[in-house]
């Protein structure tokens, strides 16, 4: 049985102790984990083991026992590109609790075909893509929210 090398820290985007020797990309369903197998993007499979449930970022990287850093990359994904009244549609996309990524220009959510209807109802341009997406994260930290009561 072949021993997988393990990844047990994660090194935020501009605080790596030196450079990524590999890379990881991965979707933003899959940048949100603790312990995982993963495959670099040269094939070369390895063990994330982290000490909780991380949100992980395009630009991290993870530093492997041996020293070696894999830097995280996020993977192009079907979305939706929204441009309009940006405030008034990001409000409507929060109020259904989707995962949003907001820019000067556009908002990008993960292609829905429910809510792209509804967005175009109110006057939104939406555009189909694929792309990296990388939404906001939650107001009360760092990252994703879990969820919350009303």
């Amino acid at each position: 049985m072949m021993t997988l090398p393990v990844a047990r820290t994660l090194h935020r985007s501009g605080h790596w102790p030196r450079l990524a020797t590999e890379r990881v990309v991965l979707d933003y369903d899959n940048r949100f984990l603790r312990r995982r197998r993963l495959l670099t993007a040269a094939g070369e499979p390895f063990l994330v083991d982290l000490p909780e449930t991380m949100n992980l970022l395009a630009g991290d990287a993870f530093e492997l026992l041996d020293g070696r850093l894999v830097e995280i990359a996020a993977a192009a994904e079907p979305v939706l590109v929204i441009r309009g009244d940006l405030v008034r549609l990001a409000w409507h996309i929060g109020n259904r609790h989707t995962p949003c990524q907001i820019e000067p220009d556009r908002l990008v959510i993960r292609a829905d075909h429910v809510l792209s209807d509804m967005l175009r109802g109110l006057g939104a341009t939406v555009t189909e893509a694929l792309e990296p997406f990388s939404p906001e994260g939650g107001a009360y930290g760092m990252g994703r929210t879990m969820g919350h009561a009303h």
